[in-house]
């Protein structure tokens, strides 16, 4: 059982010493293929004999159904945004995340506040600013770092399910169209995920290979991680 930590002060009027539960954390920017690994991770754990529990942004119910208004009217600011999204994080940490951890499940999110952060900097928020909101974050136990180029991420959406408004990063005009906006928006996250990986401890996947391959990394890092813990 591992001492829990926080990247600030948690949740103070909730003390939490240890839990026997595991977070585990794939990162990465749009169309990498976090969900299809998560879901995939899930039946290999369940498998090999472990609760699981997932999340997700937007998925609390506090206000998830909210954010997924907001998106669609683009009628709030940068900063309402995100605080809107921190604090979605926080309910889904407080009565999701922390609960299943609790109960000894292996949690897998796709996605923590990384990536609120990194959207958040790219919109032209400080970024101190940014990382002092999510002091109460739990630090995870294992945050996988998928990474593909532009050009992949561009073959994937082309060829899959098409460009998206919020992932073309056109509520910032990065381009006056869609392809080149993603291209532009694409960009600038990478650049922030790489930062946060060296900050934050990232394992970083090479999410260009096939998507067996891929899940093939994360399996033997996930077993890794397993393997330290009993040591």
């Amino acid at each position: 059982m591992k001492e829990v930590q926080y990247y600030g002060a948690g949740f103070p009027y909730r003390p939490l010493n240890e839990v026997p539960g595991k977070l585990i954390v794939l990162e990465g920017t749009d169309a990498v293929g976090r969900s299809t690994q998560v879901q995939m991770l899930r039946h290999w754990l369940e498998e090999e004999g472990y609760a699981v529990s997932d999340t997700g942004l937007r998925r609390g119910q506090l206000c998830g159904p909210g954010l997924d208004e907001a998106k669609q009217g683009h009628t709030l600011g940068p900063r309402t945004l995100s605080l809107f999204y921190a604090t979605d994080f926080a309910d889904r940490l407080e009565n999701q995340i922390l609960p299943a951890l609790k109960a000894g499940f292996i949690v897998l999110s796709d996605r923590y506040f990384y990536s609120i952060m990194a959207r958040d900097v790219v919109r032209g928020a400080d970024p101190t600013w940014s990382r002092n909101v999510y002091g109460f974050a739990l630090v995870p136990n294992l945050t996988l770092y998928l990474r593909a180029d532009v050009p992949t991420l561009i073959s994937r959406i082309v060829h899959g399910r098409g460009f998206n408004y919020w992932e073309a990063g056109m509520d910032i005009r990065c381009a006056d169209n869609l392809y080149d906006s993603f291209c532009v928006y694409q960009s600038k996250l990478i650049e922030q995920f790489d930062r946060m990986a060296a900050e934050y401890n990232f394992v970083t996947i090479d999410a260009t290979h096939s998507v067996q391959s891929v899940n093939d990394d994360l399996r033997r890092n996930i077993r890794a991680l397993f393997v330290q813990e009993k040591v």
